[in-house]
């Protein structure tokens, strides 16, 4: 009988973790006190990591980030899935639906490890044809923000110097993974990141059972405040390498500042 019980138990899990909780989509509402960014409402996405079959799901992301009515959307990485072409949805069909997110002053994009293995040329050609701006090692002021991006830890050269070169105060910094943030300087309002899944697998009362990141646990997930200087890490979309989720779930990241 105990045998049953654990086999049912396990049988479970599994379907929960591959075919259900992966496909829920948690709006995760934030409220951050900053006076230079105060009444700004901005959407954070990364590591969508859209699968050859998930049109569907790329749709419900759009039309809940739409909802959101936000003054900016961020989108911090890995569209693509998988390490090469063919485990992916084309990156062009995939901006081609993300071209319809909507926002009051416009979409900012920086590239992930993903997006960098399978041909970060063209996934930045694909964003700058559907006119979302693409942020490598540079910044856009625009609408008393500045917002800068950093170019890829793992398939590129970030330089955070060049990327905040000229950039007025309040400053928001996209990063895809948050392993960067102890150089990142003082005067950055808030770093978004994401990157680490939160762990994919997130085990009670311990946290992520993995993460990449040389730093461990440190910047795992959520709202991080070091040095006097705060970051947020979104536990992302999509998953990599385990097609599963398990207590982590998908999330859009909608940030208030008060």
């Amino acid at each position: 009988m105990a045998i049953k019980i654990f086999i049912f138990f396990i049988i479970t899990l599994f379907i929960w973790g591959v075919f259900i909780e992966p496909n829920l989509l948690y709006v995760n509402k934030l409220q951050i006190k900053d006076n230079e960014l105060k009444g700004l409402k901005v959407v954070f996405i990364s590591d969508l990591h859209i699968k050859t079959f998930e049109k569907i799901r790329l749709k419900r992301i759009v039309n809940t980030i739409n909802e959101q009515n936000a003054d900016f959307i961020l989108l911090g990485g890995d569209y693509v899935s998988g390490h090469k072409k063919g485990q992916s949805m084309p990156v062009k069909q995939i901006v081609k639906e993300l071209a319809f997110l909507k926002s009051k002053n416009g979409t900012f994009a920086v590239i992930g490890n993903h997006d960098g293995w399978q041909g970060k040329e063209e996934v930045i050609k694909e964003f700058k044809t559907s006119g979302i701006n693409v942020l490598l090692n540079n910044n856009i002021n625009t609408c008393n923000v500045c917002i800068a991006g950093v170019d890829d830890l793992q398939t590129g050269n970030p330089d955070i110097k060049k990327a905040l070169h000229n950039c007025n105060s309040p400053i928001l910094l996209l990063t895809h993974t948050p392993d960067i943030f102890p150089d990142i300087p003082q005067e950055v309002n808030l770093t978004l990141a994401g990157h680490l899944h939160a762990g994919q697998i997130r085990i009670p009362f311990f946290g992520a059972m993995i993460l990449p990141s040389k730093f461990g646990k440190r910047y795992e997930k959520g709202l991080i405040i070091e040095d006097n200087k705060k970051l947020f890490v979104t536990s992302g979309l999509g998953t990599s390498i385990l097609p599963l989720r398990f207590n982590c779930r998908p999330e859009i990241v909608v940030i208030d500042f008060l």
